[in-house]
Parts: structure tokens; C-alpha cells; sequence
């Protein structure tokens, strides 16, 4: 019986050391708020005609509501097991999000990968942000905000392209990669790399639905410094067919941008472009952006940022973006914020100041957006 005992006085304690090296968290965020815009369209098309005004409840000013459970595994040595699964909702409906298939929604539509990491770096495998992505958000005033950013810029580069909001994949670049292997190397004095490939699984073409990139970063002393390349194959227009992929290499995207910061003064630039190199006297789109905000005390700030895109290859297509925002920090885990923008688009071009919410082609739009963000 003595011998029993101890046999389960020694599991339970190798059981309390187990749980002591893993964990597993319950994490995301919640955005919502207001939006109105002074003409609306029904989709993206150049055709859509002006819907006049419209006032509505807004899912994510700032980003997208999202939940999900993230995990690491202690296996000593530096070295840990990790996991990560993320899905983005509209709040306001409590639908969830659209996935990589065309018309289809999905669970864990952002993330979902296992991976490891130590003083190797870390490598993940699965569906995760694109390194390109989060560059492009770090090397901008205003970040990836859904309303007036880098972010609501390329997507207006990626609906110039073609792109018909049927699921996340873009003809310029991703937001997201699914099946993606995604290598980062450690910080070496500000420097580090992020290395991607997501093989395409498409039988008898090796490169038929293949996606790569490469990112080079620079964090040091209030500069951030970012370069990218970002290549796909049989990914412009988005594919919404069944047709077989052949390896058609039609995605290629760059991007250079800076982002300093300096007593409490932050200022950005970026250049970039998105291509079709197998047709580029189709799409061959430059965009430009610079940025200037203001942190007046740890709980508010503001920032301000423009935003220019045009067709190279018809003079006419062209949009000017500018916006504003003031964010008020209630606490580490809840935002009060308010934006205004203003977008003019020529030609057949129809970016938005606010992600999801359509304008008319050739005009120009204003919209102002107030709401709050928490996360948890």
C-alpha cells in the first residue's frame, strides 16, 4: 500500500511540473462603433453606382474582432512547442469571417499553427498572417487600422487588380497564407529576416499554386526599416475557378518603408508595388504613403497619414487617400477612438476610406468613425 502511495504521490508531482512548463491562453479582442460615409456603393466594381449616404453600425475601426487560444510547451534548453489557432467575427452580427475559399466563411480564418521556436529563431506551419503584412503595419503611422491605413491602401491596389471579396486571397500580395511555412530569424542587433513558402500541393506543376517571400527588418533607436518581396503563382485574379493551377507566375508585390520616432513625433514613408508580371500590361499599380503622428501622453495620441496610388499603365486610374485619427486609452485593455477620412478616386479606381464599406468609382468620399476597441 506504502509503495501504491507513493507511486501516485510521484505521478501527481510529475503531473504539477508538467503543468508548469505548458500553458495555454484565452486571447483576442473585440471592435465596434459607428461609421458614416457620404456616398456608398454596393460592391467594388467601377460600375456600381452612388448609393447617396449611409450611417451604420462599424465591426473594427481599428482591426478585426477576433478570438482565439494560443499555447507554448516548455522543452528546456530555450526551446518550446507552440500552437496558436485565431479566428476573426463581425461582432455586430456574430457571423464569422470569410476564409481562402471563395464564398465559404471558416473557424480559425486568420491562424492556425504549430510550430517552435528557441534560439534558432521560430518557424510556424499553417495558416498565418503574411510576414509582408505585418511589415507593411509596422513601418506606418497608422499601422494596419481597417480605416484610413497602408492596409485600406492596398487593398485599393488589390481591387485594381481585380480583386471581388469572394474570400481573403488577393491578386497583390496576402493578408493571409494558408498551407505556409514561415521561418524568422532571431534579433541580431535590431536586424532579423522573415523567410515564407507555401507549397502549392497541386499535382504534376511544382510551383502550381506556390506562394514565397522574404522580409528584411531593422528596429533600433526609435527606426524601424523594412523591405519585401512577396511572389505567388496562379493567384491574380483571386481563384474563385477549378481550374488547374499550371504555375503561372501572375502575384508579385515589393514594398520599402521607414517608420522613426522621435521625442513623442512619429513619421513614416513607404513606396510600393503590385504587379501581374505574366501580364503587366494589365496590372502594374504604384503606391506611395507617408504618415506624421503625436503621442501627447502614454494614454492619448494621434496620427494622420496619406496615401497615393496609381495605374502605370492607364494615367487616368488614380486615388489620393487621407486620414486621421485620435485614440484614447481608458486602460491596457480598452481604446476610445475617433477617424475621419477622405479618399478621391479617379478613373475606374475605387478605394475605400473604411474597409467593407464600398465607394462609388471616379468621386470623392468622406467618412467618420467613432468606436471602441477592447482586448482580452
Amino acid at each position: 500500500m506504502k509503495l501504491k502511495l507513493t507511486g501516485m504521490a510521484a505521478l501527481l508531482a510529475f503531473a504539477g511540473v508538467a503543468h508548469a512548463q505548458s500553458s495555454v491562453t484565452l486571447f483576442g479582442a473585440v471592435d465596434s462603433g459607428l461609421i458614416y460615409q457620404n456616398k456608398s456603393a454596393a460592391s467594388f466594381l467601377p460600375t456600381a453606382p452612388n448609393l447617396g449616404k449611409v450611417f451604420a453600425f462599424n465591426n473594427g475601426g481599428i482591426y478585426a474582432s477576433f478570438w482565439g487560444l494560443k499555447g507554448t510547451e516548455d522543452l528546456g534548453g530555450g526551446y518550446h512547442a507552440n500552437f496558436r489557432l485565431q479566428s476573426a467575427f463581425m461582432n455586430g452580427s456574430g457571423k464569422l469571417s470569410l476564409g481562402d475559399t471563395a464564398g465559404a466563411t471558416a473557424i480559425f480564418n486568420m491562424v492556425s499553427t504549430v510550430g517552435l521556436s528557441g534560439p534558432f529563431g521560430s518557424v510556424n506551419l499553417g495558416r498565418q498572417f503574411a510576414p509582408m503584412a505585418l511589415a507593411m503595419a509596422e513601418t506606418d503611422v497608422r499601422g494596419g487600422d481597417y480605416f484610413g491605413s497602408i492596409f485600406t491602401a492596398w487593398v485599393g491596389m488589390n481591387q485594381a487588380a481585380g480583386f471581388n471579396f469572394a474570400s481573403t486571397n488577393g491578386p497583390i500580395g496576402a493578408l493571409y497564407d494558408s498551407n505556409a511555412i514561415v521561418y524568422e530569424t532571431p534579433n541580431f542587433h535590431g536586424a532579423s529576416a522573415a523567410l515564407e513558402y507555401a507549397p502549392g500541393g497541386v499535382p504534376g506543376s511544382f510551383q502550381g499554386g506556390t506562394r514565397e517571400s522574404a522580409v528584411l527588418k531593422y528596429a533600433n533607436y526609435g527606426l524601424h526599416l523594412t523591405a519585401l518581396y512577396y511572389n505567388g503563382h496562379d493567384t491574380n485574379p483571386s481563384p474563385t475557378s477549378t481550374a488547374l493551377p499550371t504555375g503561372l507566375n501572375n502575384n508579385r508585390f515589393i514594398y520599402v518603408g521607414a517608420l522613426y520616432t522621435i521625442h513623442d513625433f512619429s513619421v513614416s514613408a513607404s513606396y510600393s508595388n503590385g504587379k501581374n508580371p505574366a501580364h503587366s500590361n494589365l496590372v502594374d499599380l504604384d503606391l506611395y504613403s507617408a504618415g506624421l503622428g503625436y503621442r501627447f501622453s502614454p494614454a492619448f495620441q494621434v496620427t494622420s497619414g496619406v496615401y497615393y496610388l496609381k495605374d502605370k499603365n492607364k494615367s487616368a486610374n488614380k486615388s489620393t487617400e487621407v486620414a486621421g485619427g485620435a485614440y484614447y486609452s481608458l486602460s491596457k485593455s480598452t481604446t476610445l477612438y475617433g477617424q475621419v477620412g477622405y479618399v478621391h478616386n479617379e478613373g475606374t479606381m475605387t478605394t475605400m476610406v473604411s474597409y467593407g464599406q464600398f465607394v462609388p468609382a471616379g468621386t470623392s468620399t468622406t467618412a467618420v468613425n467613432i468606436g471602441m476597441r477592447h482586448t482580452f
